[in-house]
Protein backbone atom coordinates (compact mmCIF):
# COMPACT_ATOMS: atom_id res chain seq x y z
CA UNK A 1 0.00 0.00 0.00
CA UNK A 2 1.55 3.55 -1.09
CA UNK A 3 1.59 5.96 2.41
CA UNK A 4 0.85 9.82 1.38
CA UNK A 5 4.26 10.29 2.41
CA UNK A 6 5.06 7.98 -0.34
CA UNK A 7 2.59 9.08 -2.67
CA UNK A 8 3.56 12.92 -2.57
CA UNK A 9 6.30 14.45 -0.37
CA UNK A 10 4.78 17.70 -0.76
CA UNK A 11 1.45 17.15 -0.07
CA UNK A 12 2.61 15.05 3.02
CA UNK A 13 4.79 17.61 4.53
CA UNK A 14 1.62 20.20 4.18
CA UNK A 15 -0.63 17.65 5.82
CA UNK A 16 1.69 16.78 8.22
CA UNK A 17 2.15 20.71 8.96
CA UNK A 18 -1.46 21.73 8.80
CA UNK A 19 -1.64 18.61 11.64
CA UNK A 20 1.25 19.96 14.07
CA UNK A 21 -0.67 23.96 13.68
CA UNK A 22 -4.16 22.30 14.85
CA UNK A 23 -2.53 20.48 17.41
CA UNK A 24 -3.68 16.95 16.05
CA UNK A 25 -0.28 14.83 17.90
CA UNK A 26 -2.12 11.95 17.57
CA UNK A 27 -2.06 12.00 13.73
CA UNK A 28 1.28 12.83 13.06
CA UNK A 29 3.35 10.27 10.60
CA UNK A 30 6.40 10.28 13.33
CA UNK A 31 8.48 8.06 11.77
CA UNK A 32 8.44 9.98 8.52
CA UNK A 33 8.92 13.26 9.97
CA UNK A 34 11.75 11.88 12.48
CA UNK A 35 13.50 10.93 8.90
CA UNK A 36 12.79 14.43 7.36
CA UNK A 37 14.28 16.35 10.29
CA UNK A 38 17.53 14.55 10.04
CA UNK A 39 17.65 14.50 5.94
CA UNK A 40 17.43 18.49 6.78
CA UNK A 41 20.50 18.48 8.76
CA UNK A 42 22.19 15.90 5.99
CA UNK A 43 21.23 18.15 3.28
CA UNK A 44 23.08 21.05 4.62
CA UNK A 45 25.83 19.33 5.14
CA UNK A 46 26.04 18.23 1.41
CA UNK A 47 25.32 21.90 0.27
CA UNK A 48 28.28 22.87 2.83
CA UNK A 49 30.30 20.35 0.89
CA UNK A 50 29.31 21.25 -2.56
CA UNK A 51 30.36 24.69 -2.00
CA UNK A 52 33.21 24.07 -0.46
CA UNK A 53 33.92 21.96 -3.90
CA UNK A 54 33.57 24.34 -6.11
CA UNK A 55 35.37 26.95 -4.68
CA UNK A 56 38.07 25.04 -4.52
CA UNK A 57 38.00 23.72 -8.13
CA UNK A 58 37.68 27.19 -9.00
CA UNK A 59 40.93 28.19 -6.93
CA UNK A 60 42.92 25.16 -8.24
CA UNK A 61 41.54 26.97 -12.08
CA UNK A 62 42.96 30.25 -10.92
CA UNK A 63 46.44 29.04 -9.88
CA UNK A 64 47.03 26.27 -12.61
CA UNK A 65 45.51 28.16 -15.67
CA UNK A 66 46.65 32.23 -15.35
CA UNK A 67 45.96 32.78 -18.38
CA UNK A 68 42.07 32.35 -18.14
CA UNK A 69 41.61 34.45 -15.43
CA UNK A 70 38.78 36.11 -15.29
CA UNK A 71 35.71 38.16 -14.01
CA UNK A 72 33.38 34.64 -14.39
CA UNK A 73 36.32 32.82 -12.08
CA UNK A 74 36.34 35.73 -9.79
CA UNK A 75 32.73 35.94 -9.34
CA UNK A 76 32.17 32.29 -8.63
CA UNK A 77 34.85 32.31 -6.60
CA UNK A 78 32.94 35.32 -4.39
CA UNK A 79 29.99 33.55 -4.48
CA UNK A 80 31.25 30.32 -3.17
CA UNK A 81 32.54 32.19 -0.21
CA UNK A 82 29.30 33.74 0.44
CA UNK A 83 27.05 30.80 0.04
CA UNK A 84 29.64 29.14 2.25
CA UNK A 85 29.85 32.51 5.07
CA UNK A 86 25.98 32.80 4.90
CA UNK A 87 25.36 28.87 5.83
CA UNK A 88 27.75 28.86 8.80
CA UNK A 89 26.61 31.77 9.79
CA UNK A 90 22.63 30.32 9.64
CA UNK A 91 24.02 26.47 10.95
CA UNK A 92 26.92 27.23 12.82
CA UNK A 93 26.93 23.22 14.17
CA UNK A 94 28.64 22.98 10.00
CA UNK A 95 32.17 24.47 11.35
CA UNK A 96 33.30 21.62 12.79
CA UNK A 97 33.72 19.77 9.57
CA UNK A 98 36.39 22.17 8.93
CA UNK A 99 38.33 20.43 11.65
CA UNK A 100 37.38 16.92 10.24
CA UNK A 101 40.19 15.30 8.00
CA UNK A 102 38.07 12.88 6.63
CA UNK A 103 35.45 15.83 5.19
CA UNK A 104 38.38 17.71 4.42
CA UNK A 105 39.85 15.20 2.12
CA UNK A 106 36.25 14.44 0.82
CA UNK A 107 36.24 17.73 -0.40
CA UNK A 108 39.43 18.06 -1.80
CA UNK A 109 39.02 14.75 -3.95
CA UNK A 110 35.49 16.13 -5.18
CA UNK A 111 37.25 19.53 -6.12
CA UNK A 112 40.23 17.74 -7.64
CA UNK A 113 38.15 15.97 -9.66
CA UNK A 114 35.96 19.09 -10.88
CA UNK A 115 39.05 20.95 -11.62
CA UNK A 116 40.31 18.01 -13.92
CA UNK A 117 36.90 17.59 -15.97
CA UNK A 118 37.33 21.19 -17.09
CA UNK A 119 40.60 21.93 -17.15
CA UNK A 120 42.00 18.54 -18.72
CA UNK A 121 45.18 18.80 -16.09
CA UNK A 122 46.37 16.19 -13.93
CA UNK A 123 48.34 17.29 -11.85
CA UNK A 124 46.49 19.15 -8.68
CA UNK A 125 48.09 18.37 -5.35
CA UNK A 126 47.03 15.21 -3.28
CA UNK A 127 46.19 17.02 -0.46
CA UNK A 128 44.97 20.82 -0.53
CA UNK A 129 47.96 22.87 -0.25
CA UNK A 130 46.33 25.84 1.59
CA UNK A 131 44.92 26.35 4.84
CA UNK A 132 41.21 26.77 4.66
CA UNK A 133 41.26 30.06 6.78
CA UNK A 134 42.55 31.84 4.01
CA UNK A 135 40.42 29.71 1.25
CA UNK A 136 37.44 31.47 2.62
CA UNK A 137 38.88 35.13 3.09
CA UNK A 138 36.76 37.50 0.44
CA UNK A 139 40.46 38.64 -0.73
CA UNK A 140 42.63 35.72 -0.74
CA UNK A 141 43.87 34.08 -4.31
CA UNK A 142 46.65 31.38 -4.79
CA UNK A 143 49.54 32.20 -6.70
CA UNK A 144 51.51 30.49 -8.85
CA UNK A 145 54.05 30.17 -6.75
CA UNK A 146 51.92 28.48 -4.02
CA UNK A 147 51.75 25.23 -6.78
Amino acid sequence: MVTAYQADIVAWANEQSALIRMGKFDQLDLEHIADEVADVGKSEQRELASRMAVLLAHLLKWQYQPAYRGRSWQGTIRLQRLEVAHALKESPSLKPHFSDQDWLVYIWEKAKAQAESETGLLDFPQACPWDMSDVLKDDWFPTEQQA
